[in-house]
């Protein structure tokens, strides 16, 4: 089965019930991608889907042919990834570090959706992920900036 992975294209031969978040930290090295409760419920493990915001954990691998999978560390390589990620910095919104990345991927996604959202639709759209260091505040500043300063990369 094949799929792509931040922009590779990836052959899976494994077990077809491996869950993502496993095969992309043990296997393909991605440990910007975290797993926090493994049920779907805390956020930490999003990666984009085909564009749209999933929790790895709950993807088995045999699900994926033909996707296209994109986790922080492809993000960060392009001009959204960059302006996402220095807005994050300079808004303060880098924390603890433990679910900053999925924070970032679901900013992505809306970004993707909705360039220039309010901080309504901003909250939203992190509303499924769990901020251990309660930073919000920071995070939703950091995502308003990011949408400011990227007019026209989404």
């Amino acid at each position: 089965m094949e799929f792509t992975l931040n922009s590779k294209t990836v052959r899976y031969e494994g077990n077809p019930l491996t869950r993502l978040v496993d095969f992309l930290r043990e296997d393909m090295n991605l440990t910007g991608t975290k797993e926090g409760c493994g049920e779907g419920e805390c956020g930490a493990c999003s990666v984009l889907r085909n564009g749209k915001l999933v929790t790895s954990c709950l993807i088995p691998m045999g699900a994926l042919a033909g996707d296209d999978i994109v986790t922080i560390e492809g993000l960060r390589e392009t001009e959204q990834g960059k302006c996402l990620i220095s807005a994050f910095a300079d808004a303060g919104a880098v924390q603890c570090g433990f679910c900053i990345p999925a924070m970032v991927m679901a900013a992505q996604a809306l970004l993707l959706a909705d360039s220039d959202p309010d901080e309504e639709a901003v909250r939203l759209a992190i509303s499924g992920n769990i901020c251990r260091c309660t930073g919000y505040d920071l995070i939703v500043d950091a995502i308003l900036l990011a949408a400011k300063r990227g007019k026209g990369l989404w």
